[in-house]
């Protein structure tokens, strides 16, 4: 489809912002109302990419608690994101970037940084204009080739932290004009089962909320439980000062992968390009989405997989790795209930691993810091090995696969991890240094815990006659890190004589990046994350390997 944008057709190439807010409550959904959005418009044929905007003073959610924030999205260039990017990555397809996530506390220390070096000149720095300026440029950098940049702005309107932001883009509208910018505003519309109706009262107080700071939203989406009425729509557009046509209905999905269909059916996109002075023209190409739901919702078998991992009590603490299982799902066509276990349930004495793990179709050990939990997930994959029950070990997950292996099968009843403190039989340790394209990077032990890890897209080198080879379909491959510690290739040799086979390896042969066992029907374990490549139009091959083995294994119990 000829993209309407072009300079060709007459008009300006320069990107167009969307800006995206909430108000009344947190959590209503803008992250996935962003990329639901990206991926609608795409479908219509423009290039798009999403930004975050986090009011919090931490520099990124690095070394923040995943009970606090979810899970830590890594992007190929090494950046640690909020996981809202995961959501814009699994809905366009197009990377994240380091650019595409920026926090106050990141502003704030180059801001500090430039005054310390006198590159202020002894003018007075304040937040106008120099923290709203600094976050103008990160919106407005690498557009170039952009029809949209949607960006969506971190916490609720009346923050105090998200204020410099909100002037920001309202500084953005004034510079811009309307036809470069639009605003979308996400709020709820609560149901109150006494009065048995909905209520547009926080609406409209958060419209004149954010009207207040000087922005008036052209595009209105109503997060609600129950269908808006036409007679409430109407009044919502009345006292908030937009279009009835404006006023989006958005209620509760059955998959999140089925919210760009119902956003569409509602008219987001289409009243989006008439808020900017553009005709929306002929409907999107949505069959990817269609083809998707059908999958979903029309599976052909189930699978049971058990999670056993440290941080279950928030299962946004393990989002992309919960999506990547459901992709895994939709290659196979069959619907994936997950389990999610709690490793330390695995180790009281009386605990009994069997009874937890036998209804189970595969066990997956996830990523973790710290030895809270590792004795549990020793057992789950003793278990899983000598069970022959499908196992996938992700980053944490393969360490233990390696510890597991050393104490059961190696005769060396020590192994363990420097990550939990001094040992004589180092299976798994602080690597030191490792090649990378800026050349030799080294670390320390006691270092900054941010600066400590392997982040980012690395390539690896797969044996050729090895099981994941056959998965990728080819020996080299490129994966997403995010780790402090690596398994001991001094451990190699006597691992392999006990059938544990380091089949993927960086392409310096140093650092292992996969082991497998060729004498289980399917177990492999990865110092890597597959979950973040994962797409629902593009499963990756390990997960719908893993399900597809899950479902072999079903039929088998």
């Amino acid at each position: 489809m000829p993209n309407p944008l072009h300079p060709a057709y007459g008009s300006s190439p320069m990107a167009r912002f969307i800006f995206i807010t909430g108000g009344v409550v947190s959590s209503l959904g803008k992250g996935l109302m962003a990329a639901s959005l990206a991926a609608l418009l795409q479908a219509r044929g423009y290039k798009v990419r999403i930004r975050k905007f986090d009011p919090y003073l931490n520099v990124d959610p690095g070394t923040m608690s995943p009970y606090q924030h979810g899970e830590v999205y890594v992007t190929d260039d090494g950046a640690e994101t909020d996981l809202d990017l995961g959501h814009y990555e699994r809905f366009t397809g197009v990377s994240a970037r380091q650019s595409d996530n920026v926090t106050s506390g990141r502003i704030y220390q180059q801001i500090i940084q430039k005054e310390r070096r006198g590159d202020y000149l002894g003018a007075t720095v304040q937040v106008i204009p120099h923290v709203t300026d600094a976050i103008k440029a990160f919106a407005m950098a690498d557009t170039e080739d952009l029809d949209f940049v949607l960006c969506e702005i971190g916490g609720t309107v009346g923050d105090i932290e998200s204020l410099p932001f909100i002037e920001a883009i309202r500084q953005m509208r004034n510079e811009l004009g309307r036809d470069q910018t639009v605003f979308t505003h996400v709020t709820l519309v609560p149901y109150v089962a006494a009065a048995g109706e909905l209520k547009t009262k926080p609406t409209q107080h958060s419209v004149r909320e954010l009207t207040s700071y000087g922005i008036q939203p052209d595009v209105l989406i109503c997060r609600c439980e129950h269908p808006l009425p036409e007679n409430e729509r109407a009044k919502i557009a009345l006292f908030c000062n937009v279009r009835k046509e404006a006023v989006i209905p958005a209620l509760d999905a059955k998959s999140i992968y089925g919210v760009p269909l119902q956003y569409h059916a509602e008219g987001l996109d289409a009243e989006v390009l008439r808020a900017f002075g553009i005709e929306p023209g002929p409907n999107p190409d949505l069959s990817r989405w269609d083809d998707i739901m059908d999958r979903l919702t029309n599976p052909e078998g189930e699978v049971n997989i058990g999670v056993v991992g440290k941080y279950v009590g928030l299962q946004d603490a393990y989002k992309s790795l919960n999506e990547a299982l459901v992709h895994g799902g939709i290659a196979n066509r069959v619907k994936v209930n997950i389990q999610w276990i709690d490793a330390e349930l695995f180790e009281s004495e009386d605990s009994d691993v069997a009874a937890r793990l036998e209804p189970l179709h595969a066990i997956l050990v996830p990523g973790a810091f710290g030895e809270r939990g590792a004795e549990g997930k020793i057992a789950s994959i003793r278990f899983a090995r000598e069970r022959l029950v499908p196992y996938l070990g992700i980053c944490f997950g393969m360490q233990m696969a390696c510890v597991e292996a050393a104490r059961n099968l190696a005769g060396i009843p020590n192994a363990s991890s420097t990550e939990f403190g001094p040992t004589d039989e180092p299976v798994v340790g602080i690597i030191s240094e490792w090649m990378s394209e800026e050349g030799i990077q080294k670390r320390e032990e006691g270092g900054d815990l941010g600066g400590t890890m392997r982040l980012g897209a690395y390539d690896a080198e797969l044996a050729g006659n090895s099981h994941v080879a056959a998965i990728y379909g080819g020996t080299t491959i490129s994966e997403r890190h995010r780790h402090r510690y690596e398994v001991n290739t001094g451990y190699r040799d006597v691992l392999e004589r006990n059938g544990l086979v380091f089949s993927g390896m960086s392409p310096d042969g140093e650092l292992p990046e996969i082991v497998e066992r060729p004498d289980h029907p399917w177990f492999v374990g990865v110092q890597f994350h597959p979950e973040l490549k994962s797409k629902p139009f593009d499963p990756h091959p390990l997960f719908a390997s893993f399900i597809e083995a899950a479902l072999k294994q079903s039929r088998l119990v």
